[in-house]
């Protein structure tokens, strides 16, 4: 029988997907199970048992077996992506020593040692002491080793996420460069572990050996083991094929894998990523992520509460749509959609800063969200409209640094994640970017960007060209309205580009008063 179909599975914060894939890109059988995204012991806490990722993903894949009219024997190979940034310590048989450290999770070590020598004085002169003592800050290992030394002592292995369920799956600790997107002492540049004289091993103190084997997207990780045969129904002997995080696979599953067509991911965090050959910090100290292409980077600029505060509005605000939408049978974005009718663009001079977590840098981590612009005319469907415009003026601006960090130019943005179901929201975006936004053929970007890492490890399309042109398509385009983009850029240009630098002396105070975010 031919083996002309993938595996794909898709371990995310809301849900793990079990995702049977064609050679052209076609999505043949899904299996979705919602997961609890984590559990909260303290406030800020985020944490899961790392098993229950496992179990949720067993369900998946059973599933899918029972329910797929596809045979087992037409797999040719199976590839893995994950959350970015959720960690597990193990023991030597990668059974878990503690709940996994979600990256949703707020806790912070405070009151460690700054770096000295020659790196501290380094930091100091160029002025990153603050965003290197944040990264120690905001290390799970440096709060495991200070809060929990015996776990920490017992950890034989320190893994990603994607790292645990590779374990899972092969038996092997080993792990793809792809994965690699947290506070560990990773060589970005390089795409490899550190060096023995790099800052990192300063900042997040560990053994070299705790750290799993790395291979690059393409290559294999292993293969099914007979227990993991067992507990999956995935066929024993079948390879694991390297992939990488979800956003990287996002990347290369919407088709941008070229610096002139950017990637925007309406996720819980949004993204705006380009795909480059060359490694350039977008800012200072801020490396690009791995690609889910073989030594590629991915300049990426982050907005950490992106599409979690659709989410919030719709909670808070949107019972009416959500009843509405269960009375008549339709969708309840259909219905947000119609609320940003209700506004005209620009929402009446309401504009939205979307920094409602700290960031690391640019803007600081004293960093605020804000609206400016209320007056009596303003309704909650000025304020939904107000925060797609400003996730998109904080998304434009990440692309335009982009831009001037590589010298080119961005032709077109192809948008993923939740937010991309949106009509309202892609015709925002090619309005401001002025740009044609477009959303991929199939919604599952992530899981078929990992499906293509297994397409060309195995030599079924010979490179990522090919995948790209066999496996991704278009579904519609919108085209940027050049009387809309002139309101959007007056707007951008006069007032949103000037709202850090005006607020940014205000949020100091706020934090020097509140202690909030801390220092």
């Amino acid at each position: 029988m031919t083996k002309d179909h993938i595996l794909a599975i898709d371990c995310g914060t809301q849900s793990v997907r079990a995702l049977l894939f064609d050679l052209q890109g076609r999505l043949v059988h899904k299996v979705l199970v919602p997961i609890r995204p984590y559990f909260s012991e303290q406030p800020g806490w985020a944490e899961q048992h790392p098993c229950y990722f496992w179990e949720k993903l067993c369900v998946a894949c059973q599933r899918l077996w029972d329910e797929s009219r596809v045979p087992k024997e037409a797999v040719a190979g199976v590839g893995l992506t994950t959350q970015r940034a959720t960690m597990v310590n193990v023991d030597q048989s990668g059974n878990p020593l503690r709940p996994a450290i979600v990256w949703l999770d707020q806790r912070r070590t405070e009151g460690l040692k700054s770096i000295g020598g020659w790196w501290g004085l380094a930091f100091r002169l160029v002025g990153m002491t603050e965003t290197v003592s944040y990264f120690q800050a905001e290390a799970e290992a440096n709060w495991i080793r200070t809060h929990q030394p015996e776990v920490w002592e017992k950890t034989h292995k320190y893994l990603f996420l994607s790292g645990y369920l590779v374990h899972r799956l092969v038996g092997r600790f080993v792990d793809s460069i792809g994965s690699q997107v947290g506070y560990v002492p990773f060589d970005y540049k390089h795409l490899t572990w550190a060096k023995d004289s790099d800052w990192k091993w300063q900042t997040v103190p560990m053994g070299r050996e705790i750290l799993p084997s790395l291979v690059p997207p393409t290559e294999q990780l292993g293969e099914i083991t007979r227990q993991a045969s067992e507990d999956t129904g995935i066929p024993a002997g079948l390879p694991l094929m390297a992939a990488a995080a979800d956003k990287a696979c996002e990347v290369i599953g919407a088709g941008c894998i070229v610096p002139q067509i950017a990637c925007l991911s309406y996720g819980t965090t949004a993204t705006v990523n380009t795909t480059s050959q060359r490694y350039v910090e977008v800012i200072p100290l801020i490396p690009p992520y791995p690609s889910a292409i073989p030594n590629a980077h991915n300049l990426e600029v982050q907005i950490y509460r992106g599409y979690w505060m659709v989410s919030w509005f719709k909670q808070e605000f949107g019972l009416r749509e959500e009843t509405l939408a269960n009375e008549c049978g339709c969708a309840p974005e259909d219905l947000f959609d119609l609320l940003t009718e209700e506004a005209p663009p620009g929402s009446m001079g309401l504009i939205l800063q979307p920094y409602w977590s700290p960031g690391l840098k640019s803007p600081g981590p004293e960093a605020k969200g804000a609206i400016i612009g209320f007056g009596d005319v303003h309704t909650r469907a000025h304020v939904y409209r107000s925060i797609l415009e400003g996730l998109a003026y904080a998304l434009r601006e990440g692309l335009e640094r982009t831009e001037r960090r590589l010298n080119t130019t961005v032709r077109e943005v192809r948008v993923s994640g939740g937010g991309s179901q949106s009509d309202a929201a892609m015709q925002i975006t090619a309005d401001i970017f002025n740009l044609p936004a477009s959303r991929p053929h199939i919604y599952e970007t992530s899981g078929l960007g990992a499906a293509m890492d297994v397409a060309v490890g195995l030599g079924l399309h010979a490179d990522f060209d090919t995948a790209v042109r066999e496996m991704t398509r278009i579904s519609r385009t919108f085209l940027p309205r050049s009387d809309m983009h002139e309101i959007y850029e007056g707007l951008y240009q006069r007032v949103y580009l000037q709202m850090y630098r005006q607020l940014q002396p205000l949020y100091e105070e706020i934090r020097r008063i509140t202690n909030y975010p801390p220092k």
